[in-house]
């Protein structure tokens, strides 16, 4: 049996014992690339002012959710959807590229999705989140271990992704990832201060709006809502904007370093985040999130893990600056 003690992020960070670590044995330099791959999946977006943050009484103080901010960005494009696993392959195949899972040998499966052959391969668990099984061979390709695979989820997005091999995919498709102000801002889908990118209420008429845990985290979930882990990248009515699933099915990394205390300018321009750090942001919540437990598919909840961190519910979506898309 499983016993939450404490409400942490959902996630899991890749240095749970240092003894279980494999060094990285090879690094591909991509370089980037002058040529926009998937350029039908941008929206164009106009910037401007808008208020990031949250002083919510559901929020996370100690993620630095709030305070609210002003906050202007410039103009950008970015995509409708997060990468899927057909989009990665085919990074995979033109570059050769191998993810940190690959390289390290092993990545974290939730407990209720690995096979009987991961089972077997488990080599360690984080004590503060112990439905994470570290599951050797576990990768983009292979979600559940080895004898799993992503044949039939081609239009889901990719996970088991870490932030260094969404910075490489990035460089490749001649994009970048998004900035934390930036993903804010498209996630809110031009609505001021909502909770979600609808509205204020999880869900309209009992109708589910996001992939969410319904049931009893970690333990079960009836998945009330249609899946129990991913679902295509097309799933759920779009925002204003016309992004999908900027709340719920993966996490998606961000540019910025993560810290929890924020400039006090009256307008904050453009901010990139802290010049360095040691955990990137990651935003918008996954399948695993619940609201007794990590109710951050809300869309000015914030988490944060080691650039080098792989899960089965982490992924990404990338923007271009409009002078480079136009």
């Amino acid at each position: 049996m499983i016993v939450v003690k404490e409400k942490a992020c959902c996630s899991a960070k890749r240095n749970i014992n240092s003894s279980i670590l494999l060094k990285q044995k090879e690094t591909v330099d991509i370089k980037k690339s002058l040529k926009l791959r998937h350029d039908d999946n941008l929206i164009e977006l106009p910037g401007g002012e808008f208020l990031m943050g949250t002083d919510d009484i559901d929020g996370f103080e100690s993620d630095g959710e709030g305070p609210i901010r002003n906050v202007y960005v410039k103009p950008f494009a970015v995509d409708r959807y997060t990468v899927t696993n057909e989009q990665f392959q085919e990074f995979i195949n033109e570059t050769g590229y191998k993810t940190d899972a690959e390289q390290f040998g092993w990545s974290f499966v939730f407990h209720l999705f690995a096979t009987d052959e991961a089972k077997r391969e488990v080599i360690g668990s984080p004590q503060q989140t112990p439905w994470w099984l570290a599951v050797k061979g576990a990768s983009w390709k292979h979600p559940e271990g080895v004898d799993s695979s992503v044949d039939d989820r081609m239009n889901h997005p990719v996970i088991h992704v870490s932030w260094n091999d969404a910075v490489a995919y990035c460089k490749w498709s001649g994009k970048r990832l998004l900035t934390e102000a930036e993903w804010e801002y498209a996630a809110r889908g031009g609505l001021i201060q909502k909770r979600y990118p609808w509205g204020d209420k999880l869900t309209h008429k009992k109708k589910h709006l996001c992939n969410i845990w319904q049931g009893e985290f970690p333990v079960k979930n009836t998945a009330k809502d249609g899946y129990l882990s991913t679902a295509p990248v097309d799933a759920f009515q779009p925002n204003g904007f016309g992004l999908y699933n900027v709340s719920g099915n993966v996490w998606e990394w961000c540019s910025d370093w993560f810290h929890n205390v924020h400039p006090a300018e009256a307008v904050i321009r453009n901010p990139l985040g802290p010049e360095s750090g040691s955990e990137r942001v990651m935003r918008g919540g996954s399948y695993l999130c619940h609201q007794s437990y990590c109710n951050r598919y809300r869309v000015a909840a914030r988490t944060k893990n080691t650039p080098d961190s792989s899960t089965g519910n982490m992924g990404f979506r990338c923007a271009v600056d409009l002078s480079c898309y136009n």
